[in-house]
């Protein structure tokens, strides 16, 4: 057993956007999607690592204030694929590819809103 952390999930109302913002996305960095039941979606490497999903109270989805998920890519291209893959199927930018030195000195990073609203990042070391 290697890393923390089992899965993450995070609230979306629209599952189809979500599941087209996401499927482009993390198609481009190699982590497809590996679930689809009628509430919930799933992508990853190796296992279902991210899921969206409407909530389970029934009531909308909101974003955190503060929160975001962060993606492993290999290298500065695929962060860049996966940003222009994100814009094209329904994100909003919230910050260009490019270096983040403030981070560490080999940090490169974008960040985006789903379709939802709720941050994700893209990054490679």
């Amino acid at each position: 057993m290697t890393g923390v952390i089992g899965h993450v999930s995070l609230g979306v109302d629209d599952l189809d956007a979500a599941g087209r913002f996401y499927d482009g996305l993390l198609g481009a960095i190699g982590a497809p999607r590996r679930v689809t039941f009628d509430a919930a979606l799933a992508w990853g490497r190796d296992h279902a690592e991210f899921w969206v999903g409407t909530p389970i109270d029934g009531r909308p989805a909101s974003v955190g204030n503060g929160t975001h998920v962060a993606f492993l890519c290999e290298r500065p291209e695929q962060v860049r694929a996966a940003y222009a893959a994100g814009l094209a199927a329904g994100g909003t930018g919230d910050g260009d590819p490019g270096p983040r030195p403030e981070y560490t000195p080999d940090y490169y990073a974008a960040f985006l809103r789903d379709p939802a609203g709720n941050k994700v990042e893209v990054y490679s070391l």
